[in-house]
């Protein structure tokens, strides 16, 4: 009997079992400092700046200023909750790249309510009907493609992707019909002698409401999915339908349930886009962060708390991003570059986390 005696690979990649919460931060760690060393030789060779003068007007384009350190907040906490909402999808298995939609048909249900009643119910009443609006659309956002994937088993990653398109097109449609002034494309500041429809300052800052919704929203995702009946099936639809069925779970009811809580969180930040940061309505207010949110919650391994780490470091190079352009006369391009260089070495160094390298023994053979 002949046999053929063959190599083994010269690498083999194993999946680790449970790595200490310490020697993963010490991981990531060496992956940040990895990715700035590399940022710093790559500016150095390209534009001849001194790349420390490059950290620090990253610093400074996030914090150089009281204003500018509540934006960033601001911009964190906005992030942050559209993250929040598609993890509850997410952690299901049910892949929600609807989240830029959702926030343009909850910011069309808030301009819509300023626009036509605004001048006709008081204050409280209208913001009243502004959040149930915008909960509502996005929620309805949500509904569609959760119900195609729930009856008919559609691709819900093609479905809600293309409920964006749908969405971007409904605003473009109702910024034309509300357009101020006629013929110049765009709807103008909503209300804007009487301020109906804004939403209230809270201890006189226009910057603290969304931080403080953000908060309370990453209190209750992190409770809904740990310690409710609703999140304990949403991590058994997640780990296993089948199991879910076995078990009794009515995994059609889950997806749609969760898609709707999902959609409204998202309507929320549109209520908060239009009513109390920019007072109008464009196809862009979402500025993207719908995908965006997407990084956030798988760099944040859809851990709710973890998510407000990830949500700081891209909203932080962003402004950083924008702070060189201006002050070093480069490419907006540039700082983008290394913000996709720190984030690929903060996304690449989850793989050492999750497998371990083994080499091949020298001399090492197998028959």
């Amino acid at each position: 009997m002949n046999t053929k005696a063959q190599k083994e690979p010269l690498i083999h990649l194993t999946k680790r079992g449970a790595m200490p919460v310490y020697k993963a931060m010490i991981i990531r760690a060496l992956a940040v400092v990895l990715a700035l060393i590399v940022c710093a030789v790559i500016t150095g060779l390209t534009t001849g700046i001194d790349p420390i003068a490059v950290y620090t007007s990253i610093i400074s384009g996030a914090f150089g200023t009281a204003r500018k350190t509540w934006i960033t907040l601001q911009d964190v906490s906005i992030l942050l909750t559209i993250s929040l909402a598609l993890t509850l999808a997410f952690r299901m298995r049910f892949w929600n790249i609807g989240g830029e939609g959702q926030v343009l048909m909850g910011g069309l249900g808030a301009a819509a309510c300023m626009i036509c009643i605004g001048d006709r119910l008081p204050a409280p009443v209208l913001i009243l009907l502004m959040l149930i609006s915008s909960l509502t659309l996005g929620a309805l956002w949500g509904l569609i493609p959760a119900v195609c994937k729930a009856v008919w088993n559609t691709n819900e990653t093609l479905s809600t992707l293309m409920m964006n398109y749908i969405a971007t097109q409904i605003v473009l449609f109702f910024t034309i019909l509300w357009e101020v002034p006629k013929g110049s494309g765009k709807i103008g500041i909503i209300n804007q002698d009487s301020h109906a429809g804004w939403l209230p300052q809270i201890f006189g800052s226009k910057y603290l409401l969304p931080i403080i919704i953000a908060t309370a929203i990453t209190v209750f995702v992190y409770i809904y999915i740990k310690y409710t009946k609703h999140g304990y099936e949403i991590r058994v639809v997640g780990e296993s339908p089948r199991t879910s069925i076995y078990v009794g779970i009515n995994v059609k009811k889950v997806i749609i349930r969760t898609m709707i809580v999902s959609g409204a969180i998202c309507g929320l930040v549109g209520l908060i886009l239009v009513g109390g940061i920019n007072h109008t309505l464009t196809a862009t207010i979402s500025d993207g962060r719908g995908f965006t949110a997407v990084l956030v919650s798988w760099m944040a391994q859809f851990n709710p708390f973890a998510m407000i780490l990830t949500s700081f470091v891209i909203v932080f190079m962003d402004r950083g991003a924008g702070e060189i352009a201006t002050q070093f006369d480069l490419n907006q391009s540039f700082g983008d570059i290394l913000t996709g260089i720190i984030l690929f070495f903060i996304i690449g160094c989850e793989f050492f986390i999750n497998y371990q390298i083994r080499l091949r023994k020298k001399g090492h053979r197998e028959a």
